[in-house]
């Protein structure tokens, strides 16, 4: 079944014999500080049928024509590619083959379009345009060969009017020999538009027997990811990522790169555990990044992009579900976003902001400590600021993080950033799962969390409620608390109540018990809230100096204090599920994921 995802495409299908529907990205009006993907759109119009009868010995030019329109305004330009198909495949035995209709054994191979011993097709390509003319590739102004590759056909390297475009027309010939017999030919060419013209479009990748391969999906990407070992139909729990694509956010893994257009592609969350094909031990799995390109400031365009996702149930198919991305102001990251089964938008990705942005009530949820002059390893930024008896030290408190609650902590809102810029350091070869991904996000001790509200003390204890954190503006820390505040509960909302639907909560105590396998229910939570698109992930969490449990536990803040030295937590392993309801020492670093409204 087909698994639609609200990314706003810019690729096609421009297809000889087989006409296609043009796709297009979202327009998008960026700011200054807004780092979002630009607007580029490619039409298709087929000016003839696609599909000649061919008799042996003939030279055919004519048997078909596709006219491309592309408009574009990225300063950076962009490419046209190609492949040549039949079927559904990409590649493959019968690639850039014309195949007969009436005897499907009678094919056209690859080659010159020219009289000879060789049976064979290709295309010619020319270009125009109102205002630019795109240059063409590889000698396509005259008959060449269909590529049986993606292969790059033309190019602009700069376009900044969309009120006016470029046009590609192709003309297709074929050639039969005498040994072949006369029959209606039909072939598919498809075309894809990538921008800026650095890009190159996404592409299966081979991979290794008995292994999962993850890869990027573009070449504009950052960072890199070692292979997985696997057997068939095992279960396995996927690598978080360590890619990063600016202007785009991380929805996920796929299992198939054209996942827009493939209706038999399955969308995985990036720690998602799934049971892996019977074929693994053969041929491996390839899985692709799904990148959503950005649609304005998470500041200022949250309620019109979420306003229109749809919404996520429990048990429904991915169909359904719908995401998009928004960037943050205050240091350009990207997330993805999804409406998910509480109905409400949240962040389906762990916040990744450093400690370099200034926080202030324009474009962060009610900060409450000083902008300027931070503890930063002897240096100074703009940020949050940690009382001066806070001191570093490499040993007991590495990057300034307290090892201890005290009211010494009380503002020492220090964000730790071990993870914003090791992803490059993740090579291929000495890839962990359990060590540097840049998908984990950073961690906050939840002084930080909750931008210098919450503090140590009786004051801060249970019911306490932090008006403000870290999150963007129009973003909040999800609400926790046992079962008293069930009611108000954002982690309860979205896990007991939406994504498992129907619990009956007399089986759930919400003060000491997790929501585990072996409920009444019998359903393991812990597995379902990593599923595409909640995408939480076992990201672990710092006690002091030392980071616990990567690729074993999940643990996020509430902004709900619980003692006068604890705050609720969402937490999750194989052992069970607290939804908002557990509890962690304040000075511990842990995740944060945002969630709309207020």
């Amino acid at each position: 079944m087909k698994k639609y995802i609200g990314l706003g495409v810019v690729t096609l299908f421009g297809a000889l014999f087989v006409s296609s529907n043009p796709a297009s990205a979202t327009s998008t009006s960026a700011t200054a500080s807004v780092n979002v993907a630009e607007a580029c759109t490619m039409s298709s119009t087929l000016t003839s049928p696609h599909t000649a009868t061919i008799p042996p010995n003939t030279n055919q030019t004519d048997i078909g024509i596709t006219t491309i329109k592309v408009t574009c305004n990225d300063a950076s330009g962009y490419s046209i590619y190609a492949v040549g198909y039949t079927g559904n495949e990409i590649g493959g035995t019968n690639s850039t083959k014309l195949v007969g209709v009436a005897n499907s054994t009678s094919t056209i191979s690859t080659g010159t379009a020219t009289s000879g011993s060789t049976s064979n097709w290709s295309m010619k390509l020319s270009t125009s345009g109102s205002s630019y003319v795109a240059t063409l590739d590889n000698s396509f102004g005259s008959y060449h060969t269909v590529p049986a590759e993606y292969t790059k056909v033309a190019h602009y390297n700069s376009a900044t009017d969309l009120s006016t475009g470029s046009t590609l027309t192709t003309t297709y010939a074929a050639y039969i020999n005498g040994t072949q017999s006369a029959d209606t030919y039909a072939g598919k060419v498809k075309y894809t538009m990538v921008h800026p013209t650095s890009e190159v479009p996404p592409h299966e990748v081979a991979c290794s027997a008995s292994r999962i391969c993850y890869n990027p999906n573009t070449n504009v990407v950052q960072g890199q990811m070692g292979q997985q070992s696997a057997s068939n139909n095992a279960s396995v729990t996927l690598y978080a990522s360590n890619f990063k694509r600016d202007g785009y956010g991380f929805a996920g893994w796929s299992d198939s790169y054209d996942y827009e257009n493939d209706p038999d592609a399955n969308l995985y969350g990036p720690n998602e555990t799934i049971t892996t094909p019977s074929n693994v031990s053969t041929n491996g799995l390839s899985l692709y990044a799904i990148w959503v390109p950005s649609q304005g400031s998470m500041q200022s365009d949250t309620s019109t992009v979420c306003s229109g996702l749809t919404q996520s149930g429990p048990n429904v198919d991915k169909t359904l579900y719908s995401v998009s991305a928004l960037t943050d102001e205050r240091d350009n990251n990207t997330y993805a976003i999804a409406k998910l089964a509480d109905g409400k938008c949240w962040m389906i990705e762990n916040l990744r902001l450093d400690d370099t942005p200034i926080l202030s009530l324009s474009n962060t949820h009610n900060p409450s400590l000083p902008l300027t002059n931070v503890y930063d390893l002897g240096t100074t930024s703009n940020h949050l600021s940690p009382t001066s008896s806070v001191a570093y030290n490499a040993t007991t408190a590495p990057e300034g993080w307290c090892t201890t609650n005290s009211s010494a902590c009380d503002d020492q809102s220090r964000l730790r950033t071990d993870n914003i810029t090791l992803f490059t350091n993740n090579t291929a070869s000495g890839y962990s799962a359990s060590s540097n991904v840049y998908g984990y996000g950073n961690y906050y001790n939840w002084y930080s969390a909750t931008a210098g509200h919450g503090k140590y003390g009786s004051s801060y204890g249970d019911g306490y409620t932090a008006p403000g954190d870290i999150c963007p503006a129009g973003w909040h820390l999800p609400k926790g608390g046992n079962k008293s505040y069930e009611s108000t509960n954002d982690f309860w909302a979205l896990i007991v109540s939406g994504l498992n639907n129907g619990i009956n909560p007399a089986n759930y105590d919400g003060q000491t018990q997790p929501y585990y396998t072996g409920d009444p229910e019998g359903i393991d939570m812990s597995k379902v809230i990593r599923l595409y698109p909640n995408n939480f992930i076992y990201s672990g969490y710092v006690d002091g100096g030392s980071i616990n449990s990567r690729t074993t536990g999940g643990n996020y803040w509430t902004y709900l204090a619980g003692h006068s030295n604890s705050a609720y937590t969402l937490s999750f392993g194989s052992n069970g599920v607290y939804p908002g309801t557990g509890g962690s020492y304040k000075y511990n670093g842990r995740m944060v994921r945002c969630v709309s409204g207020v």
